[in-house]
């Protein structure tokens, strides 16, 4: 069964919806230049209130070992989402110090799967490419291109303009791990408010 992560999360209402509908994985954006950004008091409140279960996810775009360690630790969170320039060895010093690693890429039509190899990682989350941007752009890429990543063994989450209109195609033709989706749940001219319609249907598309 594929898996759905509702990233961007920003308030426990939007967080315990997405939990209500069957995530498996909630995301915090500790990237403080993203519109859905969370601080670290908020993200650990909310992370109380999960059940068991759900995985709260932190996420990090080039920022220090130590400062990523930190917010970790002090929100109860073990897996970290990576989304900058972070080094197969910046990756492997946080998995020996206990803690899941998702590497994510920002895939354009130039890129290399094969690049993934060098990365010591439990999955890799495969985003569109947009210049400037680290991610939740909710642009879609080539899905061929996950399909290759896929073949190389580790799990793939795919991410990048999914929305429960196009999920379940996005599911049948890449088989991904799981699907992680920010954007596209969420209320027009709004990030980081999430839309429990939108919530709704794209996990019953996701998990049909």
């Amino acid at each position: 069964m594929v898996r759905v992560k509702i990233c961007g999360i920003t308030n426990e209402k939007d967080a315990l919806t997405a939990v209500k509908y069957g995530a498996w994985a909630i995301g915090f954006i500790f990237y403080k230049k993203s519109p859905r950004y969370i601080s670290a008091f908020k993200a650990k409140k909310i992370v109380q209130s999960l059940p068991p279960f759900v995985t709260p996810v932190g996420v990090f775009v080039d920022q220090k070992e130590g400062a990523v360690l930190d917010i970790a630790r002090f929100c109860g969170i073990r897996t970290i989402q990576l989304h900058g320039e972070e080094t197969p060895v910046y990756c492997k010093r946080l998995r020996q110090k206990g803690f899941s690693v998702i590497k994510a890429f920002r895939v354009a039509d130039s890129f290399d799967p094969e690049q993934i190899k060098a990365y010591d990682v439990n999955a890799v989350l495969l985003d569109a490419y947009v210049q400037g941007v680290p991610g939740g752009t909710g642009t879609a890429f080539n899905w061929a291109l996950a399909k290759r990543a896929k073949s190389l063994g580790l799990p793939v989450i795919l991410s990048g303009g999914l929305h429960y209109n196009n999920v379940a195609n996005a599911i049948e033709t890449v088989g991904p791990y799981a699907v992680d989706v920010s954007s596209g749940v969420e209320e027009q001219d709004k990030p980081g408010v999430k839309n429990e319609r939108s919530v709704r249907m794209f996990c019953e598309q996701s998990l049909l």
